[in-house]
């Protein structure tokens, strides 16, 4: 497979950032931290051991110890620095080098969306769960950012006659469960969540994307033009401002859960063994 991401860029932005700002996805993560509160606390179970893959921050591990959910929590980060002296484990984002079945709930809060194989991170994600393990993480999804992509390609298509891709791939909600399936999962369940975020301007947007450390880690990415940038941020102010004259972004988050099978987990009825037809069963007086 042909790379698509740098990780090394990818991974110095989000050290740029904290070192800049001490924060990294401020308002993004805060928030998607609080999601993973709120759906880890309707799992009726507790798990031993939790795994915090790559969150950079430690909001989504402090979201899981909010829970109670968990007896014992360790962070996976690229750099040990990004560790902060909490208990975890260097490790790349897209080669988890950790035991099999050695945690019972492993979470990820946006760190799919920057690897070249989502299905083959989530297999590896799987198998470094125990028998009945549970992963519950997002990953941003088709629909982010569309209206900075959509500007950025008709300003440098117009500039320079033609335009050349800034926005990462995006998973589409249609094909979220598919990858958890594919990964070997039971009980995949995959939605959606949108949020738009108003902005004075195009370069407040692109500044908070920068305090965030997810500017482009494209493979052979290239700067933009700053007439591209002027013409796109005229463009953004004509085709997505409110009557205010501040612009919208929308962030959609895909949000995936998955258990590790074991062989107490509910499972479909055998193809052709039901007793009853679905003529007889829907038949009314």
């Amino acid at each position: 497979m042909d790379a698509i991401f740098d990780q090394t860029r990818a991974l110095a932005h989000k050290m740029r950032a904290l070192a800049q700002t001490g924060r990294h996805g401020d308002f993004l993560m805060r928030a998607a931290s609080a999601e993973l509160a709120e759906r880890l606390s309707t799992v009726s179970r507790d798990f031993d051991r939790a795994i915090v893959l790559h969150g950079f921050v430690d909001e989504a591990a402090r979201a899981v110890a909010l829970t109670g959910k968990a007896g014992s929590i360790e962070r996976v980060e690229a750099n040990s620095a990004l560790l902060d002296g909490a208990p975890g484990a260097v490790s790349p984002v897209d080669h988890l080098a950790l035991p099999p079945e050695s945690a019972d709930l492993a979470v990820s809060l946006y760190a799919l969306g920057e690897v070249d194989d989502v299905p083959g991170t989530l297999i590896q994600i799987r198998r470094l769960l125990r028998p009945d393990g549970l992963f519950l993480g997002c990953l941003a999804g088709a629909g982010t950012l569309k209206e900075l992509r959509e500007v950025l390609l008709a300003a440098e298509a117009e500039i320079t006659g033609g335009a050349a891709s800034r926005v990462h791939p995006l998973v589409d909600i249609r094909d979220a469960g598919g990858l958890l399936q594919r990964a070997g999962f039971a009980l995949p369940v995959a939605d959606i969540e949108e949020t738009t975020v108003r902005y004075d301007t195009m370069f407040d947007l692109m500044r908070d994307l920068r305090a965030m450390g997810v500017t482009s880690s494209l493979v052979g990415a290239r700067p933009v033009r700053r007439a591209v940038l002027v013409r796109a941020a005229g463009l953004y102010a004509e085709r997505f401002a409110d009557s205010d004259g501040r612009i919208r972004a929308t962030f959609a988050t895909v949000w995936l859960s998955g258990w590790a099978p074991h062989g107490s987990q509910q499972k479909p009825a055998r193809r052709g063994s039901a007793t009853v037809s679905l003529a007889k069963a829907l038949k009314t007086d």
